[in-house]
């Protein structure tokens, strides 16, 4: 469904590092900084990406937006979290754990970004 998604941020290196600690427990890789200052991630056919506002204004998180990242399981999912405090992130919401609605069990971990934009890691228990 979706072809990529991209944040802004006024601290690309601030938000890079965060990332790329994110990503590699997820078993990605470091982002590469394109030619105009675009942090680049691909991993498992999804594109993520981190660039300052084409506007000149400043990056701003979207209210009641979430962006969520697939874990393989629950340890992967607290790696990722972990990695993120560790690196300029904020613990949001409950602790990591299990949430369970609508028949559905899901493990999901939240944090915000160094820009504040709201993320997650999640893990569907089989």
């Amino acid at each position: 469904m979706f072809s990529h998604v991209m944040l802004g941020a006024d601290d690309i290196e601030a938000s890079k590092t965060f990332y790329d600690a994110c990503f590699k427990a997820l078993g990605g890789r470091e982002g590469s900084v394109d030619p105009k200052g675009r942090v680049i991630y691909m991993h498992n056919g999804g594109i993520f990406l981190l660039t300052k506002p084409i506007d000149g204004q400043p990056a701003s998180c979207g209210n009641g937006s979430t962006i969520g990242f697939a874990a393989t399981s629950e340890e992967q999912a607290n790696a990722w979290h972990a990695a993120g405090l560790a690196h300029g992130g904020t613990a949001i919401e409950d602790p990591p754990g299990i949430r369970e609605g609508a028949g559905m069990k899901l493990y999901l971990a939240y944090l915000r970004d160094p820009a504040g934009n709201k993320i997650c890691a999640m893990y569907r228990p089989g």
